[in-house]
């Protein structure tokens, strides 16, 4: 009964993270937004810089964000620097890597519109991205 009680607590505090780690996700997208068009319109600024400017200032929010309020127990256990490159690294593998290459299968193969896509594209990469920072990003491996 303990095991029974323990595993479904375990799940109850996952379903619970995801949900957190959604809304830090949605505050970064719309802060990504303003950035990338604020760099663009206000800065002048080229789109590809104004992409970068605003994929370096969230995912750092992303990690302060996630360690303090979602994964906090992970963040704890390990340096800062080495906490932040890893969640670089996760947003990176989803955020640009994975989701270049749904973009360009839906697309250019598929020929899915660019806003239907990039909806779609989120069923995948968010629960990808959440797997990556609460089994490996917020874990500090000894």
């Amino acid at each position: 009964m303990e095991k029974l009680k323990s595993f479904i607590m375990s799940k109850k505090t996952a379903i619970i993270q995801f949900i957190k780690f959604g809304m830090v996700g949605a505050l970064n997208t719309v802060l990504s937004y303003v950035i990338t068009n604020g760099s663009y319109y206000v800065l002048h600024l080229g789109a590809q810089a104004s992409n970068i400017i605003a994929f370096i200032i969230t995912v750092f929010i992303s990690y302060m964000l996630n360690g303090r309020f979602v994964f906090k127990d992970g963040n704890e256990k390990q340096p800062f620097l080495k906490g932040l490159v890893k969640v670089y690294i996760s947003y990176s593998v989803t955020g640009l890597f994975l989701m270049a290459i749904l973009l360009y299968i839906e697309e250019d193969i598929f020929g899915v519109p660019h806003y239907i896509a990039t909806l779609m594209n989120m069923v995948v990469t968010v629960p990808i991205n959440f797997i990556l920072n609460k089994f490996w990003a917020y874990k500090d491996k000894k």
